[in-house]
């Protein structure tokens, strides 16, 4: 088969986002127009009602203001960092006819109208039920101080998309550059060039490790490092930029998540390294808000006399009377001495950056407008899109990206655009077209032996190998690492409910109400098997996972009811699976959900999602599931019977 031009290929790439954009945009009015705005709340798309505070202009000149969620406060939400919103107010009784708002009105569905303010905010951070949103100069501040039922909602993300389809147009019309060989290089088998020297030693990484990082020393274009669950990806991605600071005086480092910045930004400021981080963190705690460039900003020793300059212009501006010739002369003076000082303050920051930290779409803040670096680190790399990865190529001279493309994909939610290959990730792409670029990382330090081996012999070709310290780890004695519980049958009398997945709103997912009841009936089992005073010394934590929100949200609700767990509240978090990527827990649930005669089992079709459910363990896996609906499939059902010979095996040990 004939390989189609970078050009063409890219063509496509941007025909799939656009009908990715449509699909989303498309959804997001439906959403708006018919969901109902406690459905909105319960999803975390929304806060209602707010209670606001202070509105003043941040460090960086914005207009800001301060609002806080007085109610649901339990319910997760998906508010962060650079995400749109939108205000809006419920009436009672409408008093406005016509709505102040070009966005869509759900007012005939709700019996409290809805109307929504006429301008976007975006969030500028969250923490816990207080949010920071910039406006633009001239909304309605004081309307949302003095309304008394006020709500925000997430809106539909227009800049990101932009942004991508801008990236695309630059990579495809790039003539006679460096994006342009990048662009050739990646859609072509052309072998990548390197340097050549003496591999240098790491005592203290494993050998993959200390190949991966050699390698991305080597590279003059593209190096790949593959991090199974568990294999220190993150380890060895903060040595590779340690190392690579020893030849270059800045490096960029970007990732597709706001999550997955802060988490590798963190691991460098503990190797003392200076980290500049372009936007907010999602957990706002001040060793986190120290590396931002607000936080840095407005701790600048100009920035006292910045900001007197700014408020004199705002004050000027607000003068109706007397705009003569001088007037304008005076506003242009502060200006340009406003630019002079934000410039000298950007300067010394970015001067003494070693690392540049953002998201792959916040590489287009204006802040890094025309900046250069020798190397760009994208780490989460299998879970961007392509468009994503290119906004931030296009400012670097090579690229290391670092990721597990068997893990968590991109989210697409358009089926043709799925179909068409958009969820084809640039790291798959570079995978597949130059596997002499990649490092597979080999030694894992997370899980039980058993736990890991089912997912290395499925995914990884079997090369992933457990480090000796981990590789019997266990909480309780002769107990089987991983466990498969069967659905419960209803009672011989049909008073218990029977086990069966229920469909809760087109938009909202599944349920299944006697497995979540199994789900915390099995945790409880176990702890009482663990012992009280163990757990709680041990600190021993707990995931439970189900790929279905709905599961998540009953589950949670079922766990605040239980008085049992109410001392080891601390230790348990309930999510979905993309919840959990990253992390790790000494003992997961997983809730399946789907029990149908059909064998209908939806996204679980998606392996990867399963393969970084399953990995989240340390030293104990329950899987809960009805087998007759998961085992038609060949994975499910592979599987069941792996797990079914795990618990014979440890049957016939302990009878020996």
């Amino acid at each position: 088969m004939t390989q189609s031009s970078p050009i063409a290929e890219l063509q496509r790439q941007k025909l799939l986002l656009q009908l990715e954009y449509s699909t989303e945009k498309e959804a997001f009015r439906k959403q708006t127009e018919t969901l109902g705005l406690a459905r909105k709340v319960k999803r975390g798309d929304a806060w209602f009602p707010l209670r606001v505070g202070k509105s003043y202009y941040n460090s960086l000149n914005q207009l800001t203001v301060e609002v806080f969620r007085t109610e649901d406060t339990d319910i997760e939400h998906n508010f962060e960092f650079g995400k749109p919103v939108v205000f809006f107010r419920t009436d009672p009784i409408t008093r406005h006819p016509t709505p102040i708002t070009h966005h869509p009105s759900p007012a005939t569905q709700h019996p409290s109208p809805i109307t929504y303010y006429p301008f976007n905010g975006t969030v500028s951070y969250v923490d816990g039920d207080r949010m920071v949103v910039t406006v633009p100069d001239g909304s309605h501040i004081a309307d949302l101080q003095q309304a008394d039922r006020l709500g925000v909602q997430l809106f539909f993300d227009e800049t990101s998309y932009q942004m991508m389809f801008a990236a695309l147009d630059r990579v495809m019309n790039a003539r006679g550059n460096r994006l342009a060989c990048l662009r050739d290089l990646f859609y072509s088998h052309q072998p990548a060039a390197t340097f050549s020297f003496e591999p240098m030693k790491f005592p203290w990484l494993n050998p993959t490790q200390e190949q991966a990082v050699n390698q991305v020393l080597r590279a003059k274009d593209v190096a790949v490092v593959h991090g199974p669950p568990g294999t220190g990806k993150t380890t060895t991605l903060v040595e590779a930029i340690y190392e690579t600071l020893r030849r270059e005086s800045q490096v960029l480092v970007c990732a597709q998540s706001n999550m997955a910045v802060d988490w590798i930004s963190e691991k460098l400021v503990d190797r003392g390294v200076n980290v500049l981080r372009i936007g907010n963190p999602t957990r706002v705690n001040d060793k986190m808000l120290g590396f931002t460039y607000e936080r840095r900003f407005e701790s600048h020793a100009d920035y006292p006399q910045l900001w007197a300059i700014r408020k004199a212009i705002r004050e000027l501006r607000g003068q109706r009377r007397g705009r003569t010739e001088s007037y304008h002369q005076k506003l242009d003076r502060l200006k340009s001495r406003a630019t002079e000082v934000e410039l000298r303050i950007n300067a010394d920051l970015f001067g003494e950056a070693r690392v540049i930290a953002s998201t792959l779409v916040g590489s287009a803040n204006r802040v890094l407008e025309g900046q250069k670096y020798g190397t760009l680190f994208i780490d989460e790399a299998a879970q961007a899109l392509e468009a994503a990865c290119w906004i931030a190529i296009r400012k670097a001279g090579r690229v290391v990206l670092a990721g597990d493309h068997c893990q968590l994909p991109p989210t697409v939610k358009s089926i043709a655009a799925l179909k068409g290959g958009l969820g084809k990730t640039l790291m798959e792409r570079i995978v597949e077209n130059k596997p002499e670029v990649v490092t597979l990382l080999k030694v894992q330090y997370r899980m039980h032996e058993d736990i890991m081996r089912f997912s290395s012999n499925w995914f990884y070709d079997g090369q992933v190998q457990s480090a000796p310290q981990i590789k019997h780890r266990g909480i309780l004695d002769y107990d089987v690492p991983m466990e498969w519980r069967e659905a419960a049958p209803a009672d011989a009398d049909g008073s218990e409910q029977p086990t069966g997945e229920e469909f809760v709103g087109e938009t909202f997912g599944r349920i299944n109400k006697a497995e979540a009841e199994q789900t915390l009936a099995t945790l409880e089992q176990y702890f009482n098997k663990i012992g009280k005073n163990r757990i709680l010394e041990e600190r021993i934590d707990v995931g439970i996972i189900s790929p279905y929100r709905a599961q998540v949200q009953y589950l949670r609700r079922l766990i605040r009811q239980r008085a049992f767990f109410k001392p080891y509240r601390a230790l348990i978090s309930v999510n979905t699976v993309d919840g959990f990527q990253g992390q790790e827990r000494d003992v997961i649930l997983i809730s399946l959900v789907r029990a149908n005669a059909e064998g209908q089992i939806g996204f679980l079709r998606d392996l990867r999602r399963m393969n970084v459910a399953i990995t989240r363990a340390r030293m104990k896996l329950i899987i809960l599931a009805d087998v007759p609906t998961l085992t038609r499939h060949p994975f499910y059902s592979k599987l069941y019977r792996y797990i079914k010979n795990l618990e014979n095996q440890n049957q016939s040990h302990n009878y020996d």
